[in-house]
């Protein structure tokens, strides 16, 4: 299951997880940060990096945020896919 970035990330983009990364699967939106899922290995590498606790692994994700499960899915799909973060 991949790691799925949430709410608390909207309007933050610390981007403190894209920097431990190793797969590089951590890409910016208008409004905050989405993670590939099928670029995602899984190594929770950016969990603990984020300092206001938005990513979670998809089947910990709290119930209050899980349409971000499937948000960060669709994301990827549509005519505007979010690009790589800036630096």
């Amino acid at each position: 299951m991949p790691y799925i970035i949430t709410e608390p990330c909207i309007n933050t983009k610390d981007k403190a997880c894209v920097d431990v990364c190793p797969v590089d699967c951590i890409y910016e939106g208008e409004k905050q940060l989405y993670i590939n899922p099928d670029e995602c290995i899984d190594c929770g590498a950016c969990e603990p990096e984020c300092p206001v606790t938005a990513i979670f692994p998809e089947e910990d994700v709290p119930a209050q945020m899980k349409e971000y499960v499937q948000l960060n899915r669709e994301v990827f799909k549509g005519e505007n896919p979010p690009g790589r973060p800036t630096r």
